[in-house]
């Protein structure tokens, strides 16, 4: 979806790994290395290592894309847990060796066969086995019985492993994979990426997707990557996903660390802010749950202590104060603004003040004698809860609005994809 509002002719962090966004960190590079130098020997094992989303995928993707396929022969299987027959079987299948109906007598001489076939055209074979973690200690065996197979002295089966860190320390610690590990000429581990490798890496995917400058990135948002992902590029493509997103939903043309923060309070199931810093004013960004402190010690007695400090402006309330006795009782809930009354019998009349919103509520509701006597404090009370409540209605819309935008994005998006099939059958049926 936001790759249609910023422009781009694709996805430029999706999770599926994908050769043309290969970004060549320090540690990719090694790795490379290690494969190239592989490749020119010929023989035994390449082992790459590293965490779930270092990229191991896409680094060896990256290499066969770059190979000559008329001189190599590549399969590359994803593995569950196979045991030491199913292994050679599905290694068969990926060679486009016909297995059906073959024990494993049968099995192995027919790969034995092809392998002296692509030898004798001048082709070599090289098996690339991801997540070999899952392998029993049998089927990495009988992989290695697989490389054995020689034409003339040379080798006729290369084997890249690649796994996640378990399988490093299962390489490296058991006494029943003493042969494998002879066998292995190169071993890299992955690392993730460092601080300074963030900002390119992002720059470089967006722009394998036409990136144009939209939309633009401030510099400390590679830096609060780097802090959330630890430079795992997975990780670091999840997040950005999720970024892109909410700045096409809010047609925002600049991603800054605040969006960044918000992204992030959301994934982690926090409440996300709406309102711009702008629409806030001076009291509502003070803590809410705070007295206050220009108050009168009556007037502090009668407030409830659930307000943030009052700014100048708000204590410019357009009517007079009226005097108030010294022992006036309070019977009020907290969440409630007191009103006192004047005890009968006093000589002094306090001055009617003028009339407020506050007091035109209140007559509203029921006080038809007029404005009932209220002093400022509680009257800055009930107007700054009114402020308050204006801002939360604000708020709403606000998600109304972003809501609206993300249904609008979700059928436009359907709509092109129907289209998209539609002229495709359309085209097929030209055909």
């Amino acid at each position: 979806m936001y790759e249609t509002f910023y422009g781009l002719n694709g996805r430029p962090f999706q999770l599926t790994p994908d050769p043309r966004f290969y970004f060549e960190s320090l540690t990719h590079r090694k790795a490379l290395s290690y494969l190239g130098y592989g490749l020119a020997q010929g023989e035994g094992f390449i082992v790459i290592t590293g965490d779930v989303g270092a990229g191991k995928t896409t680094l060896v993707s990256h290499l066969m894309a770059t190979i000559d396929k008329a001189r190599l022969t590549a399969a590359n299987i994803v593995t569950t847990k196979l045991d030491s027959q199913d292994i050679v079987r599905v290694a068969a299948n990926h060679f486009d060796i016909e297995t059906d109906h073959m024990d494993k007598a049968q099995l192995l001489s027919a790969f034995e066969e092809f392998l002296h076939a692509e030898a004798r055209a001048g082709r070599r074979c090289l098996l690339i086995v991801d997540e070999t973690q899952n392998l029993p200690v049998d089927a990495l065996e009988e992989l290695r019985m697989l490389s054995n197979f020689q034409l003339g002295g040379q080798a006729l089966l290369q084997i890249f492993l690649l796994g996640q860190p378990e399988f490093r320390d299962m390489l490296e610690n058991s006494n029943q994979l003493e042969q494998l590990r002879q066998r292995v000429i190169a071993h890299h581990h992955l690392e993730p990426m460092n601080a300074e490798e963030i900002e390119p890496y992002i720059t470089h995917r967006l722009s394998k997707s036409g990136w144009s400058g939209r939309p633009k990135i401030t510099s400390n948002v590679f830096r609060l990557l780097f802090a959330e992902t630890d430079g795992v590029p997975r990780k670091i493509n999840t997040l950005m996903s999720r970024i892109l997103l909410m700045g096409a939903i809010e047609h925002a043309e600049l991603i800054d660390h605040v969006m960044v923060e918000r992204v992030l309070a959301d994934l982690n199931g926090e409440a996300v802010e709406i309102a711009e810093p702008s629409e806030l004013s001076e009291e509502i960004k003070s803590p809410l749950w705070e007295k206050p402190k220009k108050a009168s010690d009556a007037g502090a007695d009668r407030a409830p202590a659930v307000l943030g400090e009052m700014t100048e402006q708000d204590q410019e309330v357009p009517h007079q104060a009226s005097p108030q006795p010294e022992d006036v009782p309070v019977s009020a809930s907290e969440d409630e603004a007191v009103i006192p009354t004047v005890p009968s019998g006093t000589e002094e009349t306090p001055s009617a003040p003028a009339a407020t919103p506050v007091h035109e509520a209140l007559k509203a509701a029921g006080y038809e004698s007029g404005p009932p006597v209220i002093d400022d404090e509680t009257a800055q009370i009930v107007d700054m809860f009114a402020k308050r409540l204006s801002l939360v209605e604000k708020r709403m819309d606000g998600q109304e609005e972003n809501l609206h935008r993300v249904l609008t994005m979700l059928v436009e998006w359907v709509e092109n994809d129907v289209r998209s099939k539609e002229s495709y059958v359309n085209a097929g049926r030209a055909a």
